[in-house]
């Protein structure tokens, strides 16, 4: 249950927010849900207490999760697919000039950690649909449609150095995965080509071997400090 802290710091200091899910995926169809996501900047006062502002908020709206820039920093540098995803969702919403200083970073967060992350992310939901085939006879069909394009887009951030989430002319292909007009077998051989794929593209990927830390450090302690008032 959110907080009173929580929904004021997402209402009164989010710098960045944006559409997610399959909206932002070009996936959406009738009935689909709009997810969204964003960054708050939790003034800097807060943290010289013993109890510290949250890393994250659910809410207060329905479908909508929020991070503080430290956090949402961190997982970014890590390679994290959500959150990366985020910083490139096509559906911005809001950008204050903290915000926008965000988005000017984004090649700042890309590296080629991102290969262990997207196929390490992508073969736990693997594991979890084989789970469901063998309890139920088939897995959960919107799950595997978003494994497949989580690795495609995966496969094409190594190969050009670019992340972009919409799915494009792929957008009918993955639909049928949805529905479950493509037979079970034949989405596993997809998984296992788009994962070849992803290390292929991994050996020549023009990403550099580790994200631009220091850069993103600077932004965050030069914030801290404005928002002090320093």
């Amino acid at each position: 249950m959110i907080t009173p802290q929580g929904e004021r710091l997402v209402r009164e200091h989010t710098v960045y927010s944006c559409v997610m899910g399959s909206r932002a995926f070009g996936l959406a169809t009738d009935g689909s849900d709009t997810d969204r996501r964003g960054v708050f900047l939790a003034p800097t006062p807060l943290f010289w207490g013993f109890t510290k502002p949250p890393t994250h908020v659910e809410g207060p709206a329905d479908e909508q999760f929020s991070w503080e820039l430290e956090r949402f920093c961190e997982l970014a540098l890590r390679a994290n697919p959500n959150v990366l995803e985020c910083l490139h969702s096509p559906l911005v919403e809001h950008a204050d000039a903290t915000g926008r200083e965000l988005l000017a970073l984004r090649g700042a967060f890309l590296s080629r950690q991102a290969h262990g992350t997207f196929v390490r992310y992508a073969l736990g939901q693997r594991r979890k649909l084989e789970a469901d085939v063998r309890a139920h006879g088939t897995p959960r069909w919107k799950h595997a449609m978003h494994l497949l394009r989580l690795l495609a887009s995966g496969r094409d951030l190594l190969r050009t150095g670019e992340l972009r989430i919409e799915v494009g002319n792929a957008r009918e292909e993955l639909l049928a995965v949805k529905r479950g007009e493509v037979p079970w077998t034949e989405v596993e051989r997809r998984m296992t080509r788009l994962a070849e794929e992803n290390d292929e593209a991994a050996s020549r990927s023009p990403l550099p071997p580790e994200p631009d830390r220091a850069r993103v450090e600077a932004f965050l302690i030069r914030t801290r400090r404005t928002s002090a008032g320093g």
